[in-house]
């Protein structure tokens, strides 16, 4: 005799699944970020005589520094293994669930590359403007030391970072929203609030910025179900600004 084990989910299930993927992700980054700024806003100075470091060397050793690099790029992306597998136990298959696949990658380019255009040059203005009102931080998009593997590693870094915001803040957590029964706005402001609040260490503007950009991604998911389009877009601006930092003059960047 063959005994059924599966059973449905019930909303309590998937609220505690919801909670233990983002305590274990970018939750967990959101209430560090909260700490970050409330540091940043209490030490001497204020806030706009901080500094916010991005991709830094854990090792004055080259070869352990790119060794702890590539670790942290691999097991930051262990929750996005969770989520999918997670979505993979509904009916379907997650890659179609969240559009998290190939089936159209000329369009996915294409898409991304204009959404990367549309956050982009407005989001250059807005760090300029809250660097000018001293609400943000100076930011540091990389701080690598120059070997040959610099380039490299923060390609990966870039990509790292789309693949584990777009995958849950937007694929992952929209569609248990939705599956909660939230409303519409409320599951675009849970996903804008959280992208921006995981970003509070930079300061304000970053916060606002996010926001922003958090609310057009949440569109744009809720009318195409396709999550690797800004996946493509957040790989992008974020090579620009990583690799862009760690090769142009550093008198270029005054203003961030």
């Amino acid at each position: 005799m063959t005994v059924e084990l599966t059973r449905p989910v019930s909303h309590r299930f998937l609220g505690t699944e919801t909670l233990l993927v983002l305590g274990l992700s970018l939750g967990q980054s959101a209430i560090y970020a909260m700490v970050s700024i409330t540091a940043k806003l209490t030490a001497e100075g204020g806030l706009s005589r901080q500094t916010a470091a991005l991709n830094t060397s854990a090792s004055p050793r080259p070869w352990l520094d790119l060794t702890y690099q590539v670790l942290g790029i691999v097991f930051a992306l262990v929750p996005v293994l969770l989520a999918v597998h997670l979505v993979n136990r509904d009916p379907g298959d997650a890659g179609r669930t969240l559009g998290l696949d190939a089936r159209q990658p000329g369009r996915d380019l294409a898409r991304g590359a204009g959404l990367a255009a549309l956050i982009g040059l407005p989001g250059l203005v807005l760090f300029w403007v809250a660097a000018q009102l001293g609400i943000n931080a100076t930011v540091v998009p990389a701080a690598l030391p120059e070997l040959w593997w610099t380039v490299p590693v923060l390609i990966l870094a870039a990509v790292q970072n789309a693949v584990l915001e777009e995958v849950i803040v937007v694929g992952y957590l929209m569609t248990r929203l939705r599956q909660l029964q939230w409303r519409v706005g409320a599951v675009i402001a849970t996903s804008a609030l959280l992208r921006g609040s995981y970003h509070l260490y930079q300061g304000f503007g970053a916060f606002v910025g996010n926001v922003v950009m958090g609310v057009v991604f949440s569109l744009f998911y809720l009318r195409t179900r396709r999550v690797m389009p800004l996946v493509v877009a957040h790989t992008l601006l974020d090579i620009v600004a990583f690799v862009g930092y760690s090769l142009l003059p550093r008198e270029w960047f005054d203003w961030l």
